[in-house]
């Protein structure tokens, strides 16, 4: 007999493969992320992660799905130099071989499946919002005159840097980082 999806071994050894997976993840990044590797982390048959994720991609997204998403999530003044430290640390992780691997792969797959697309949606809002949500105070206590809506500034300052390591497969220093910041209105 199969479980069922509300069956309770289900539920613990999907419990078990994604917290697994997320220890993977973060101890050894998402190249680590196989099936054999979070089934063994686990203790499971590597059967049993096949069962709930058939690909690798798949359970790759499970397990950065519980990572919390750091950037932006604390702002601080002046707003100008936090906004270069927090790009220029997430351009260095763009930088990064796996990072790089898993952005374009789950780029890729949002465009073909629904939940991760749905996945995407939510990654790309809650940067937008956070960014967008610093930008308005910033505004508000008269640090920037900005030349543009506070929700385009995602786009503005993180697809360059997504360009620079996805395309390019290149790395964006501290200097570009400012630049773009800079574009997005007088800082004072």
């Amino acid at each position: 007999m199969v479980p069922t999806h509300d069956d309770p071994r289900y539920l613990r050894s999907r419990e078990a493969i994604v917290a697994a997976a997320r220890e993977v993840l973060l101890t050894h990044g998402p190249g680590a992320l196989t099936h054999a590797r979070v089934a063994e982390q686990a203790g499971i048959a590597r059967a049993t992660v096949y069962r709930h994720w058939p690909r690798s991609d798949q359970l790759l997204s499970e397990a950065m799905a519980t990572v919390p998403m750091p950037f932006f999530d604390a702002p601080a003044s002046p707003t100008r130099d936090w906004l270069v430290r927090e790009l220029t640390t997430l351009a260095q992780q763009l930088g990064h071989h796996d990072v790089r691997v898993v952005a374009t792969t789950l780029a890729s797959a949002a465009l073909w499946e629904d939940d991760m697309d749905a996945r995407r949606a939510r990654f790309a809002d809650l940067l937008a919002s956070r960014l967008a949500d610093a930008l308005d105070d910033a505004r508000a206590r008269g640090e920037v005159d900005l030349h543009t809506d506070p929700r385009d500034a995602a786009a503005l300052v993180i697809g360059p840097l997504y360009y620079r390591a996805t395309i390019e497969r290149g790395t964006t220093d501290e200097h570009v980082v400012a630049t773009l910041v800079d574009g997005l209105g007088r800082w004072r």
